[in-house]
């Protein structure tokens, strides 16, 4: 991979990729013109480590944790990634949900520094040339956002950087993709956010959004000026409304390693938790009923994930697609609807229409609720003892975010079923005491997908990212969920194996990759010891 030049004295200091801050020892602060620039006493990292857990743990609040956070990845990336790596149950709440949706909503007024890169309309014609602005030249993984739908908070335009810049921060702790290796984009279309519009302090184009042809125009232009300007690099669409993630997926997975982790990613990790909960529910997937609150991204990708593994198994796409039921805002997905779009018509059923989650919950006996829908407390009691009476074992899938959005919380999905339910949710929720027992929640975080996904499609040099690819990526996740795990209520594996998950996931999506011709590098003796060659630790290197 490409480094910057090493620089001397107060640059090297200024440089996040090579500042060890304090732990530059006493040949490096004379060699390198440091010597009065830094307090006398060297200092090892481990040092500084317990001085910025200190400091952060002071803060009154998790956005000014996340300031405090941003300013250390802005000065020292080593030694950010130290502590992220090291405390990751604590830490990521802080840099990625929920706190992240916090932080987006107030984007412009905590700005310090600029992170990534901004693309806006006026960029067109030179955007080729814009990329060559960026400071590392071996881009690996290339996040992108619009800001159009940040998490379950809608739209928030150019504020929405904190997401492609939080993602690619999980690229590294939990992959360990090298940060100069991790590309944050946002396109700064405009926004219809008018409260965005008229705050001074926004920091984005104080215009509507861009629509139609000349909008398609200014990705079309962007996607060719990553493949030339870094051509072996994945492109991940992230947080971009519904009207255009499907649409941008489907035009641009074949024609790049591209792909979008709202609908592929989220399907997977959802998956994977399915498989898990089976294994305490004793059922088998094709006997489930699902029930998605929600006809978004996340759940056409979820649904089309299970679909995908039905498939697998020997049953037919028309009946698999029967398993899943969809209610929006207006009421159930039918096939008698004549206002649906595109992507909600492969799961719209020929069934009366109902007109809400409580009766769909009643008429058609689901087994599983799977939320997305952004809108929070829509599983009540009524729907969740409803839920309980006709399945001994429901699985409560709340997944919208951030936490304020999540359709119910743990301890009303365990006390309204009577302890029964399998719980999963997107934000994460404390432990849960009910019936003499403790429960621990499962969050299905795409964390545990996307991250591995990049990898093994780096080591392998994949020149597409596939539905297949997303496939073994759950399973190899549900894999790895132990008996201590279940026995604790918990579908997948603690966050602190994250770096275990995503190399078993990386290995299994280069296997794909070999095995369907689609890598580009000649596959090694050793894919394992191959994948974890590649992962970045955050240690300081000498140099001298």
């Amino acid at each position: 991979m490409s480094t910057p030049e090493i620089q001397r004295g107060v640059r090297l200091l200024h440089d996040p990729v090579r500042n060890k801050g304090t732990a530059f020892n006493e040949k490096e602060r004379d060699a390198l013109g440091l010597r009065g620039l830094l307090p006398p006493r060297v200092q090892d990292q481990a040092t500084q480590v317990r001085r910025i857990l200190e400091n952060m743990r002071r803060k009154e609040n998790d956005l000014e944790r996340y300031i405090y956070l941003a300013a250390l990845q802005d000065r020292n990336e080593t030694l950010f990634y130290r502590v992220i790596m090291d405390h990751l149950d604590e830490m990521m709440p802080i840099i990625y949900t929920p706190t992240v949706g916090q932080a987006c909503q107030v984007y412009g007024h905590i700005f310090r520094r600029p992170r990534g890169l901004f693309i806006s309309a006026q960029d067109r014609g030179r955007i080729r040339t814009l990329l060559d602005n960026w400071p590392h030249r071996d881009v690996r993984i290339v996040v992108v956002t619009d800001g159009e739908r940040i998490l379950g908070l809608g739209d928030l335009g150019a504020n929405g950087m904190g997401i492609p810049v939080g993602k690619l921060s999980l690229y590294t702790a939990c992959a360990g993709i090298h940060p100069t290796q991790c590309l944050p984009v946002t396109l700064d279309v405009g926004t219809d956010n008018e409260e965005l519009r008229h705050d001074p302090l926004y920091i984005g184009v104080s215009e509507h959004r861009l629509r139609g042809g000349a909008y398609d125009a200014l990705v079309d232009e962007f996607v060719e000026a990553v493949q030339d300007a870094f051509p072996r690099a994945v492109l991940q669409l992230e947080d971009f409304g519904n009207a255009n993630a499907f649409r941008l997926l489907e035009r641009y997975r074949d024609r790049t390693a591209c792909f979008d982790d709202d609908i592929q990613g989220t399907g997977a990790v959802i998956l994977a938790g399915i498989y898990s909960s089976l294994r305490l529910s004793g059922g088998t997937l094709s006997e489930q009923r699902f029930i998605f609150m929600g006809a978004g991204e996340a759940g056409i990708g979820i649904a089309d994930n299970i679909v995908a593994a039905l498939m697998h198994e020997g049953i037919g796409q028309e009946e698999a697609r029967e398993r899943c039921w969809f209610i929006d805002s207006k009421g159930l997905v039918v096939r008698s609807r004549t206002d649906l779009v595109e992507h909600k018509r492969p799961y719209a059923h020929d069934h009366e229409f109902l007109p809400d989650l409580a009766t769909a919950v009643e008429r058609l006996q689901p087994t599983a609720l799977i939320g997305v829908s952004g809108t929070p407390h829509t599983f009540t009691r009524e729907i969740l003892e409803t839920l309980a009476q006709q399945c001994e074992r429901p699985m409560v899938f709340a997944l919208s975010n951030p936490t304020s959005k999540a359709e119910c919380t743990a301890q009303q999905a365990y006390e309204w079923t009577d302890g029964r339910a399998i719980f999963a949710s997107g934000s994460p929720f404390a432990p849960v005491d009910y019936g003499g027992k403790t429960f621990v929640p499962g969050q299905g975080n795409n964390a545990y997908i996307f991250p591995g996904v990049g990898l093994g499609a780096i080591v392998s040099e994949a020149s597409r990212v596939t539905d297949e690819m997303f496939f073994a990526s759950a399973r190899a996740l549900a894999d790895l969920v132990s008996q201590h795990d279940l026995a604790l209520g918990r579908v997948y594996p603690p966050l602190a194996n994250i770096r275990e998950v995503s190399a078993a996931i990386a290995i299994a999506v280069a296997e794909v990759a070999y095995e369907r011709g689609l890598a580009q590098r000649p596959r090694p003796d050793d894919l394992e010891a191959a994948v974890r060659a590649e992962m970045f630790e955050p240690d300081y290197r000498s140099y001298l």
